[in-house]
């Protein structure tokens, strides 16, 4: 009796067994906004990578991580595009890669849900919340969210950048993240 109990009581008291998902790059995308001179622009990385780790009968213990290419950002501007790499923006030199890390979704009711986490940009790391939608469909999810945040908080665009006279310091970050489980 007691060797069928143990069993039981492991299943019971283990931890959610949350499936890996595979980002499927070609269907996700990872935005950002501004302005400079007032009017506004967009731009994208087309380099990212996620580690993503959920169960949705467990969202509390889910876990991801994106890693983003800095170097990958473009915008459509030539003259942009080529400063932005440089130490007064991103550091590429540096810091080449930002990372966004959490643990855990919050359920918000229906299709919504925050987590909480750290987003590191050349080497400054700030604790934020991030508001998503989350459309799982067999092994297929969806994940859609958008933030806003102050580009200085993160030390991109030092020197004559800082004020923000000339190109905006609030910065949307926008993205759509699909992912595949295994099974």
């Amino acid at each position: 009796m007691k060797f069928l109990l143990l069993p039981a009581l492991l299943l019971t008291a283990s931890p959610a067994l949350a499936a890996t998902w595979t980002l499927q790059p070609t269907q996700s995308r990872l935005q950002f906004s501004g302005t400079e001179t007032g009017t506004a622009f967009t731009g994208n990385f087309s380099s990212w990578q996620a580690a993503i780790s959920y169960d949705p009968a467990h969202p509390q213990a889910a876990s991801v991580k994106i890693t983003i290419d800095l170097a990958s950002a473009k915008t459509g501007d030539t003259q942009r595009d080529e400063a932005l790499p440089d130490s007064d923006w991103f550091n590429i030199a540096a810091t080449p890669q930002a990372t966004f890390t959490a643990t855990g979704f919050t359920p918000e009711g229906g299709d919504k849900f925050t987590t909480t986490g750290t987003l590191t940009i050349r080497g400054i790391t700030h604790k934020l919340t991030l508001p998503f939608t989350l459309d799982v469909s067999g092994n297929a999810a969806t994940a859609k969210g958008s933030l806003s945040l102050t580009r200085t908080d993160y030390g991109v665009g030092q020197g004559n950048w800082a004020l923000g006279d000339y190109v905006g310091l609030s910065v949307g970050v926008n993205f759509t993240l699909v992912a595949t489980s295994g099974g």
